[in-house]
C-alpha cells in the first residue's frame, strides 16, 4: 500500500538563473537560501554541457553520463525534500540536441546553465525526510512526524 500524506500549497517562486552557473547547485542554493524544505521545482531553458545519471538497479549505483554540447532543456521536474537534516533537490531532466534526439535522467552536477527559467512550488505538510532504502538501496521519503 503506497504511504501518503496531505499537504497544502504554501508560496511558489519564479525566477531565471545566471549563464553559467551548475543548476543542480544553484536549485539547491535558491533552497538553502529561501528555507525550503518541501516542494516542487519545474524548469525549461537550455545548457551548455550537461551531467546525467542513470540508477543501474542491479549493481545499486548510478551511472554518470556527460554530454560536452549545448542542449535545449524541454523539461527538468523534480522535489524538493529534507537529506541529512539539508534541502535536498531530486530531478529528472530532458534534453535534446540540435538535431532532436532527446537525453534523459536524473539531474547531475555538472549541468552548465546557458538559461533557465524556473518555478519553485512550496508546501506546508508532514516533514519527508530521504532515509536509505534496503530494498532498492537509494534514499528515498520516510514520514517524519
Amino acid at each position: 500500500m503506497a504511504a501518503i500524506i496531505q499537504i497544502r500549497q504554501k508560496e511558489k517562486f519564479m525566477g531565471t538563473m545566471k549563464h553559467g552557473v551548475d543548476l543542480l547547485e544553484e536549485i539547491t542554493k535558491i533552497c538553502q537560501e529561501r528555507s525550503i524544505h518541501l516542494g516542487s521545482i519545474e524548469a525549461i531553458g537550455a545548457v551548455q554541457k550537461a551531467s546525467i545519471a542513470f540508477y543501474n538497479q542491479t549493481k545499486r549505483d548510478y551511472v554518470i553520463m556527460t554530454i560536452n554540447e549545448p542542449l535545449e532543456m524541454t523539461s527538468l521536474t523534480g522535489n524538493i525534500s529534507i537529506k541529512d537534516g539539508n534541502p535536498f533537490v531530486h530531478a529528472h531532466v530532458t534534453l535534446a540536441d540540435s538535431t532532436g534526439n532527446v537525453y534523459g535522467g536524473h539531474l547531475a552536477p555538472g549541468t552548465i546553465v546557458f538559461a533557465c527559467e524556473f518555478i519553485i512550488k512550496t508546501f506546508d505538510g508532514l516533514m519527508l525526510e530521504r532515509r536509505f532504502d534496503e530494498d532498492t538501496g537509494l534514499s528515498l521519503w520516510s514520514l517524519q512526524e
